[in-house]
């Protein structure tokens, strides 16, 4: 039958999305893989990789009743599975999944921080939130921290876990596929086709941006910084690749109707293909207040788009200021201003697309994040006395 591996999120878009190849890659080793997540668009895709696949009920905000019952289903999946290592990310699943796990005594519990909400919340939420990460890192046997600046926050305010903490290679929970990745001619052509269908001509700049439309990913101050440089640069554009979660951390009611109604705005929400999205933009722009390891940095540096990033760990950790990139402090719009008409007027822009990409490709190739972990499935079932994969 082989080592089984259960992998938990919250919701099924981490699975196939953000571990794309990943499940499969171990799949590939011998393991026996089961996934978890919530119900959602992606669940076919799952299923479709070739990967097994259950449902779970899990939210992503404070849902007591609805926990303890995911608590219980979580409990009887892995009753039936029986896995010898339980792997969760994202704070929900984090917390249910190793509670599971424990109270299973599953031998190899960990878990992955890929971002913490609590960095952005205050008064008793924060207490909740820190809390929950609390038991999650007690019942796991190890959690493994996708940054080394979100390593060092998690090591000051979660110091009694310190010898659990670690981090693969050089961070990132599932690298990136740098041949994907690449700006092909295929990608281009569709860049273009794209420019076409929005009216976009050869004379206007494109600021884009991809992931969540909301609050904490510094939307409300690259909206503000847009609208004034617009006011002096009529011929800049703004695209935003992703969807407004109005039910967790929304944009304010004024900027998603100028949003919804400005002309030089352009929505495209989620993509599954974001490359040709990437290959529009002149400049990409990421004010986010917090992140793990962001993803859609690490793919706007692969298809060689000049970032501007927030000075926060992750961001920092991929684009280096006036080498790969500029950095601006986050929640500073005049700074951010300033940043994006900084980047408008520097015609040797494309140098920093050209280095953002070496440096991903050196450290960040999805293959060097794979078998890191493999490795280190590999030592913890030696060390529990679990046989099976070589």
């Amino acid at each position: 039958m082989g080592v089984r591996l259960l992998r938990i999120t919250t919701v099924p878009e981490s699975l196939h999305v953000l571990l794309r190849g990943q499940l499969q890659f171990m799949q590939n080793h011998g393991f026996q893989v089961l996934a978890v997540s919530s119900n959602g668009r992606h669940v076919r895709d799952i299923e479709a990789s070739g990967i097994p696949y259950r449902k779970v009920n899990l939210t992503r905000k404070v849902t007591p009743i609805i926990d303890l019952l995911a608590l219980v289903q979580l409990i009887y999946i892995i009753i039936r599975f029986k896995p010898h290592i339980v792997h969760t990310h994202t704070p929900k699943a984090g917390l249910l999944g190793m509670i599971a796990s424990w109270l299973c005594r599953i031998p190899v519990r960990l878990h992955t921080v890929a971002g913490l909400p609590l960095m952005e919340s205050r008064g008793i939420k924060f207490e909740l939130l820190r809390l929950t990460e609390h038991i999650t890192y007690a019942c796991a046997g190890k959690v493994f921290v996708n940054s080394t600046g979100l390593l060092e926050y998690v090591k000051q305010n979660f110091y009694r876990h310190n010898k659990k903490l670690h981090i693969l290679a050089k961070g990132s929970s599932n690298g990136i596929d740098v041949d994907f990745f690449s700006r092909t001619r295929e990608v281009e052509r569709m860049a273009v086709e794209l420019r076409k269908i929005k009216s976009i001509s050869e004379k206007n700049y494109v600021f884009g941006f991809v992931g969540r439309i909301v609050k904490d990913k510094g939307i409300h101050e690259l909206v503000v910084a847009f609208r004034k440089l617009h006011e002096r640069y009529p011929y800049i554009r703004l695209l935003l690749v992703g969807k407004f979660e109005p039910e967790l951390d929304p944009v304010d009611e004024e900027i998603h109707n100028y949003l919804s109604a400005a002309k030089e705005v352009f929505l495209a929400g989620y993509q599954d293909d974001v490359r040709p999205w990437f290959a529009m933009m002149d400049t990409f722009v990421f004010p986010s207040y917090r992140e793990g390891f962001p993803n859609v940095v690490m793919q706007a540096a692969c298809m060689q788009v000049p970032c501007i990033v927030s000075d926060i760990n992750g961001c920092n950790e991929l684009v280096s200021h006036r080498t790969s990139g500029l950095i601006v402090p986050p929640k500073n719009t005049e700074a951010l201003m300033l940043a994006m008409e900084e980047m408008l007027n520097y015609d040797e822009r494309y140098i920093y697309g050209q280095k953002a990409r070496e440096w991903v490709v050196k450290h960040f190739d999805q293959r060097v994040i794979w078998h890191a972990l493999l490795d280190e499935y590999q030592r913890l079932l030696k060390k529990h006395g679990v046989q099976g994969i070589h």
